[in-house]
């Protein structure tokens, strides 16, 4: 019996970013972990090894922002809805404490007091633009007024006397006494939008930052100004992040002109200057400094580790997939097994399936979805993309030259490699058989849809899925393609297909549900059938032991099937818990590789009883 099965490494997305828009990180307070949002997802990862992380994906509608509560025990997550859910942290379930609706609109940011009793949340609502209540009954300890717009961020002082300020899109900052909180005064400092406002951790000082550029500084009771800081401006463009250092006496600041600031706060002085890069997407949007850790976030979504003793380069730079991937394939290459992503966006990573150490290509590459990947025999990762081009990247070098981009003439929606430097592209009503990077051949308007292919791994022949719901098979002649005029019955419309790496099965997935397994040395003779799916298949996948293969369908199952027994299979409900499984790939014969529109990558060790 194929019995256990568990999750062993999540390669989590990246928070999801907007230009111009600032990006909440949140800390936790005992120093180990932070997190941030991408979609509906709220994704945890370790500080020092963020290989390890964990995502939460009980919102209905999108997140903006998380944080934890000072206890640690509880994380408040707050949606474009309005929504706001308490869960806890320390179970696996992470089940759900308590639920609220403060306003109808999107939650910006939100604070707690540091008995982790009171929350302070505000964002965008219909009437009101903030609410400070208690984090159990709900009921109102104050009100947050003073703002006429949009409220960007949110601050509770962590020591007593109690303190709360605010910033807006009404280039306003706002001051409030309590608890019940009181409405003290506005501060109109800034000339444009305030992006973020901070207490120090001692509660002495608070600072606010805004897209004009620059910091004031003020004092944590009384609200009265100190300085600020750097004079008339702190950075050349908009600053979307402030975060103070544990000990109260320096600020890091993250800013759209592409640097990161540490400030000693009584000097009022510049003590590092980190310049990210030159490029639109080196804009920073967002910073956390969390005990040793300086983190800041690129508009690309990559997460910089700064280094006070190097401000030219960070100590690491986490990267990924912000954005949904839609393929992936695995390749072993000088000992290590790496798993290749292709996204929504046309990006492509690659990851060290145990380490989770990952980054892209160099070089410009696919401009528009990514929709399969292959890897040949001369170890060349063969990309297809709604760019309209097939690209061929040497795996050793992992960068995009220009002369391996072959242009087709309509969109290419799957391919498929052979042995002999073959590779065939399916493309929108139409057949396109290359070799060697060229194209040699084309079957135009076959008299059917085709969809998906797979090519056997030695004789060559080409199978074919189409929208008829049947399989055509083809060989591969010289330079050209000759139809067998030969067909397989599959169930419903062909999704997709794979031979077993041995060549004996052709396994064919269909929309109505069902695997249909082939046998090769049969004549293609129907096999074996698999039922199971509630939903259309999407992807399928053989095991490198030839007995085994897996299927991911829209019902956001995946089950791993057994050859010679339609009846033993293993389970993986909600593999991606929001979205179903877009690609499957096998690393070995026991671990399985999935993906998913949430732009995560995860490991599952498959065990047969």
């Amino acid at each position: 019996k194929a019995l256990a099965r568990g999750v062993e490494n999540v390669f989590a997305s990246l928070p999801q970013v907007e230009r111009g828009v600032s990006k909440i990180l949140g800390g936790d307070p005992k120093g180990n972990n932070f997190l941030y949002t991408n979609g509906k997802c709220v994704v945890i990862r370790n500080i020092d090894n963020p290989a390890i992380a964990d995502i939460y994906t009980e919102h209905a509608h999108q997140v903006v922002v998380a944080k934890y509560a000072p206890s640690g025990f509880y994380i408040a997550s707050g949606d474009i809805s309005g929504k706001l859910r308490i869960w806890d942290t320390t179970q696996k379930e992470h089940l759900l404490k308590y639920e609220y609706q403060p306003f109808a609109g999107k939650i910006k940011d939100l604070a707690w007091t540091e008995d982790s009793k009171r929350l302070a949340v505000v964002g965008e609502g219909r009437e009101k633009f903030g609410a400070v209540f208690l984090w159990d009954t709900g009921s109102s300890v104050g009100e947050i007024s003073g703002h006429n717009k949009v409220i960007n961020s949110v601050d509770i002082k962590q020591t007593r006397p109690y303190r709360i300020v605010t910033g807006s899109d009404d280039n306003c900052s706002a001051f409030f006494e309590g608890p019940p909180f009181k409405f003290k005064f506005t501060i109109s400092d800034h000339g444009r939008f305030v992006n973020c406002v901070k207490f120090s951790p001692d509660g002495n000082r608070f600072a606010t930052s805004s897209a004009d550029g620059q910091i004031f500084v003020y004092d944590g009771k009384t609200g009265e100004k100190i300085c600020a800081l750097g004079g008339n401006k702190a950075h050349d463009g908009g600053i979307y992040a402030i975060s103070w250092s544990p000990d109260s006496s320096h600020l890091l600041s993250a800013s759209g002109d592409k640097t990161a600031k540490i400030w000693d706060v009584a000097a009022n002085s510049v003590v590092s200057t980190f310049n990210m890069g030159s490029n639109v997407l080196d804009q920073q949007l967002g910073c956390l400094w969390q005990k040793d850790h300086l983190l800041s976030l690129s508009l690309s979504g990559y997460i910089n580790y700064l280094d006070k003793n190097n401000p030219n380069k960070p100590l690491r730079v986490i990267k990924g997939h912000s954005k949904s991937i839609q393929c992936l394939t695995v390749h072993k290459n000088g000992g290590k097994s790496y798993i290749y992503s292709g996204s929504h966006d046309g990006h492509i990573n690659y990851w060290d399936s145990e380490t989770g150490e990952n980054d892209g290509f160099s070089g410009k590459g696919h401009t528009n979805q990514v929709s399969r990947m292959a890897v040949d025999e001369l170890d060349q990762l063969v990309s297809c993309s709604m760019d309209d081009t097939v690209r061929y990247t040497n795996l050793n070098k992992r960068d995009y030259s220009g002369q391996d981009v072959v242009k087709m003439d309509v969109q290419p929606k799957c391919l498929a490699v052979g042995p002999g430097g073959y590779t065939v592209v399916i493309c929108i009503g139409q057949i396109i058989l290359m070799k060697n990077k060229q194209k040699c051949f084309a079957i135009e308007d076959p008299i059917y849809e085709p969809e998906v292919v797979a090519i056997h791994p030695r004789d060559g022949t080409t199978a074919v899925g189409g929208l008829d719901g049947k399989v055509h098979l083809y060989s591969i002649q010289g330079n050209s393609l000759k139809n067998d005029e030969k067909t397989l019955e599959a169930k419903g419309p062909v999704t997709d297909l794979a031979y077993s790496h041995n060549g004996a099965f052709l396994a064919v997935c269909d929309a109505n549900k069902v695997v249909t397994v082939f046998s090769v040395a049969d004549g293609y003779a129907e096999h074996n059938v698999f039922y199971g799916h509630h939903a259309k298949i999407v992807c399928i996948a053989w095991s490198p032991d030839n007995e085994h293969f897996a299927s991911g369908g829209m019902d956001m199952m995946v089950y791993v099937w057994t050859l010679s027994d339609p009846e033993t299979r293993v389970k993986i409900p909600d593999a991606h818990r929001l979205h179903h499984v877009s690609s499957l790939a096998w690393l070995d014969e026991n671990t399985l590789v999935t993906t998913s529109h949430d732009a995560s990558v995860k490991e599952w060790s498959i065990s047969y009883k």
